[in-house]
């Protein structure tokens, strides 16, 4: 059996699960690939892929190309960037793993406060020999916005009560019930972005959410307002957002998800002054990595003995 890693940027699977105890040929890929076509060139003739959360697309079009491929392993429990249809129809079985939450919540609040307190120009300015520079700002008192409610904007809200934030929040079905549950207070998108000084988004992607944060919403927002996002890049307007730092219209933003992964290493995020940018590491974790991978290899064990489990419907 020929087994594919994908997008192990690390390299770090190997030692993060027993791979031997499969007895199986395993191959690591540690870049990611440049188009659907590397994709059919590299992949061609292994049975079974492990993919690495959305890194690596699998449409209809380049499922079919897999002539070989038996078993599609995603880490974590979905992966919208495989069609689960167009795989059931080819006779590929996908299957998922175990996934927690609060590695990403805990990123949101290390870039909420980075934001605040202009830590990359502070540690910027002690590794040159220098000191202070500028102002940060406190968070108690102040209103915590949540674009979603869900398992991770719920976690992200307990802990801004415990900075002793007010927050609200909005999505397309939240009710007021909902959210009094977890002590947030449910309110109408505008009002969201109009009182919020941090708002942080943790809505999934889907045709609904696309550019859902747009220039519209942008102008809501306080001048001194704070944007988050370790969703999904394209929920906000990229322009939209580029046009509204660049003006200065809001604070800062604190990015851990882009249109295009990795951000090309001249993108015009990557200049501005008033960014705090991490490279999609929310899930990046050595507990979450060793989860992913261990239940990877029980879905292969589990497959090749004509008893596949976590499998994708």
């Amino acid at each position: 059996m020929k087994i594919a890693i994908l997008d192990d940027y690390q390299d770090v699977a190997r030692g993060l699960a027993d791979w031997d105890s499969l007895g199986a040929d395993v191959r690591v890929f540690t870049e990611p690939f440049a188009d659907a076509a590397a994709v059919a060139r590299a992949l061609a003739g292994f049975a079974v892929i492990v993919a690495m959360r959305e890194r690596t697309r699998f449409p209809a079009d380049v499922l079919a190309g897999l002539a070989g491929l038996r078993l599609l392993v995603t880490t974590g429990p979905v992966n919208a960037a495989i069609d689960v249809a167009a795989a059931r129809e080819l006779g590929i079985v996908v299957c998922g793993t175990g996934y927690v939450a609060y590695p990403t919540a805990e990123l949101t609040w290390a870039l909420i406060l980075a934001a605040a307190r202009n830590l990359p120009a502070q540690v910027h300015s002690m590794r040159e020999g220098g000191w202070q520079v500028g102002l940060g700002v406190g968070l108690r008192g102040k209103v915590l916005g949540l674009l979603g409610l869900g398992r991770l904007g719920t976690e992200v809200a307990r802990i801004g009560q415990a900075f002793g934030m007010e927050c609200v929040a909005w999505s397309g079905n939240l009710t007021v019930e909902r959210a009094a549950e977890h002590g947030v207070t449910a309110v109408a998108r505008d009002e969201l972005f109009a009182r919020a000084d941090v708002l942080s988004i943790h809505t999934v992607l889907s045709a609904r959410t696309r550019g859902l944060v747009g220039a519209a919403e942008l102008g809501l927002m306080k001048p001194t307002a704070i944007l988050v996002n370790t969703s999904r890049g394209p929920i906000v307007d990229e322009a939209a957002l580029l046009g509204t730092l660049r003006a200065g219209s809001i604070a800062a933003a604190a990015l851990d998800v882009f249109d295009v992964e990795p951000l090309p290493a001249d993108h015009p995020l990557r200049g501005l002054d008033n960014v705090v940018l991490t490279p999609h590491v929310g899930y990046v974790t050595r507990e979450l990595y060793e989860t992913f991978y261990r239940d990877a290899v029980e879905d292969i064990a589990a497959f090749r003995a004509g008893r596949p489990i976590r499998v994708l419907e």
